[in-house]
């Protein structure tokens, strides 16, 4: 049980630390990805280039062309699925690049 407390304990500060200094967007993308680390499957996670953050629009930058224009074929699903799992972003839009 402690080690749990402990884990909460050193995220919230993390996201203290970031609210502090302004990188609060660049957390957000990184917890996104690892979010997409454990929805995907290991070879599909790899086409994933890059996660962003512009304001309140999610950018995933892909290299595959076939997972690329199936994330945007799922947009609308994916969309839901970030702001079900990420309330507090709140996501507006997804960019698939």
């Amino acid at each position: 049980m402690k080690k749990k407390k402990r884990e909460y304990q050193s995220s919230e500060l993390v996201k203290s630390f970031a609210k502090i200094y302004g990188f609060e967007d660049k957390l957000l993308a990184f917890e996104v990805k690892d979010f997409l680390k454990d929805y995907l499957k290991e070879a599909l996670f790899r086409e994933v280039e890059a996660v962003n953050l512009n304001g309140k629009i999610l950018v995933i930058k892909i290299k595959s062309p076939l997972l690329k224009n199936d994330f945007r074929l799922r947009k609308t699903f994916l969309l839901n699925k970030f702001n079900t799992q990420f309330p507090e972003a709140d996501f507006t839009d997804l960019q698939i690049l």
